[in-house]
């Protein structure tokens, strides 16, 4: 089970957007703000004195967690070293959190650490075989484990993506169940992933949230800086003429725009709070 048990895109995470990521940890992490909250509220639910953040990024959940229960272990893995980097920096004055570079699919800690609490937000939906990459999380965590994740629901519930894509001269298709941000939107899928990995308990929760894309001295200006590095439409930039890209740009600050409120702008986001045991 563990050879199969891989995360996809390992180069990219390494390479260019492992770079853009941690560069902008800040955005990222101001984006989800609002779902991080929730996932802390939620591991308050819990009991455990070990926990492990699974695709940590630049490690703002793991510090969270450690912040809040000094004398919990916490280990954060995740494939890119750029952004483990940034995750041991800010976790410098909490010495019960550290991270490893590492595929959450396969990884393995010390003997004596068996977590109590696997969380994650949004790093799970990358497994090249998420029942492989599950079952091996399963088999390695504590009896009575609990397992607490964020994913994005359907595409077209997300018009933080959908509606900026839709800009693009050449919308890219709604995404497949393939690995991805929305491999774990059908709630079916993803029960059934887990059902097959040993996971029982399994329940969701709807949680819509206002993902911050513009902020500061200029809002949209930001906004358009968030979207131009790390937005759903970053990628596809590189793929258009001059003219097209100016075009995208006028069409997002009109979107921009339209969604500032309070000095923010703010796109509504949908995800899936998926939660389990190991029983």
């Amino acid at each position: 089970m563990e050879g199969k048990a891989v995360t996809v895109g390992t180069d990219e995470w390494v390479g260019r957007t492992g770079d853009s990521w941690a560069a902008e940890w800040r955005r990222t992490d101001r984006s989800f703000s609002v779902l991080t909250e929730r996932l802390l509220q939620r591991s308050r639910d819990y009991t455990f004195r070990s926990a492990l953040d699974i695709g940590c990024g630049a490690g703002e959940l793991s510090v969270a967690i450690g912040r809040g229960r000094p004398q919990c272990q916490v280990v954060g893995v995740d494939i890119s070293p750029q952004l483990v980097a940034v995750a041991r920096e800010r976790a410098g004055h909490h010495p019960n959190v550290s991270f490893e570079v590492a595929d959450a699919a396969a990884w393995r800690g010390a003997a004596d650490f068996a977590p109590e609490l696997l969380v994650s937000r949004h790093g799970v939906m990358f497994f090249a075989d998420p029942v492989a990459a599950f079952a091996h999380l399963h088999e390695t965590s504590a009896p009575g484990a609990a397992l607490l994740f964020s994913c994005f629901r359907a595409w077209a519930d997300n018009p933080a993506f959908a509606d900026v894509a839709g800009l693009l001269p050449t919308p890219p298709p709604p995404p497949s169940d393939a690995p991805g941000p929305f491999a774990f939107s059908d709630r079916a899928r993803v029960k059934d992933i887990l059902s097959r990995a040993g996971w029982s308990e399994i329940a969701f929760e709807p949680f819509d949230f206002a993902m911050i894309v513009g902020a500061g001295e200029d809002p949209v200006g930001d906004a358009e800086a968030y979207f131009a590095r790390i937005g759903p439409a970053a990628r596809a930039l590189h793929e258009t003429t001059e003219d097209q890209r100016q075009a995208f740009w006028a069409r997002l600050r009109e979107l921009a725009q339209a969604n500032l409120r309070d000095g923010l702008v703010s796109l509504r986001a949908a995800a899936w709070i998926v939660s389990a045991r190991r029983t």
